[in-house]
């Protein structure tokens, strides 16, 4: 198997095991085995279990993304919104990133840096997103500085809701229907 493909594996079978475990449950061993290489192998790949798990969710990113975010290209709103549907339908990634955003806010977790740029990153494309759709002001008077972060925590909140009782969480209408509030003039 070509390198590339290997990692890609690893990476997969990776988000399967954290998702399984935890981040701190979550072993080389076990990932290796799931791969069916021996640890030193998947050390070849990765030389620590913090690089794997930032690869992993650089991989996350990327998938969901298609590399339009480090191009700098503004998502229409309707973007942000097919994201929530495309999650909704893969609870086991939903759930390992929200458990390791979860244990991210430790002092000591390897995932804090990557999520705390992570999140100034997607702030900073919300912000655009949301000025290229209203301009300087959205409908109520907020300005996309403004707004950034709640998208992103209605977004981010939406999915723990939904994780804890997906039949009373239509997370794909409640996203929308969000939406539909920034929109709205006071």
């Amino acid at each position: 198997m070509r390198g590339e493909d290997r990692r890609a594996e690893i990476l997969r079978a990776t988000l399967e095991v954290i998702a399984e475990r935890g981040y701190r449950g979550a072993s080389l061993s076990a990932v290796a085995e799931r791969v069916g290489i021996t640890q030193q192998g998947l050390l070849h790949h990765f030389p620590t279990k913090e690089a794997l798990l930032v690869a992993v969710l650089e991989a996350r990113d990327a998938w969901d993304t298609g590399g339009s975010r480090e191009r700098g290209e503004p998502w229409p709103l309707e973007l942000y919104a097919s994201l929530v549907d495309y999650n909704a339908t893969r609870p086991g990634v939903v759930q390992t990133f929200s458990a390791l955003l979860g244990e991210s806010v430790t002092e000591d977790h390897p995932a804090r840096e990557f999520f705390t740029h992570r999140y100034t990153s997607v702030r900073e494309a919300a912000t655009a997103s949301l000025r290229a759709e209203f301009g300087d002001r959205l409908p109520g008077g907020l300005t996309p500085e403004e707004a950034a972060p709640l998208l992103i925590a209605a977004m981010d909140g939406l999915q723990y809701q939904w994780l804890l009782d997906p039949g009373a969480v239509d997370m794909p209408a409640a996203f929308r229907a969000f939406l539909r509030l920034l929109s709205r003039a006071d």
